[in-house]
């Protein structure tokens, strides 16, 4: 079983950043993929990034490409999302998931 906690959300304006942090408990395994995810109200949920648990591999959606950037620590088994030129629409409850384990969500508010 994989517990998952995230943090670093909040109300920043357009044009800002924010960092957002899972922090894993439990077993992940080598090939393992951590991702995040988010949902803004009435919108289904939508695949932002991920990252593999044991290599660089990485993969994000094309609306975040260029301003999003997934990274992990094994060490402290975190994985950071750092949000940066955030625009409105990135407003959602962001979730990092692992197989079948989700935690449960941090606000982020992006104001125009």
């Amino acid at each position: 079983q994989v517990q998952l906690v995230e943090s670093g959300g909040g109300l920043v304006q357009a044009g800002g950043s924010l960092r957002l942090s899972c922090a894993a408990s439990g077993r992940i395994v080598r090939g393992d993929a951590v991702a995040w995810s988010r949902q803004a109200p009435g919108n289904e949920r939508e695949f932002v990034a991920s990252i593999g648990w044991s290599d660089s591999s990485t993969e994000y959606a094309d609306s975040v490409k260029g301003r999003f950037t997934i990274s992990r620590d094994n060490a402290k088994k975190t994985v950071y999302l750092q949000m940066n030129s955030l625009k409105p629409e990135d407003t959602a409850v962001y979730y990092c998931y692992v197989r079948r384990y989700w935690g449960q969500g941090t606000q982020v508010t992006v104001s125009s």
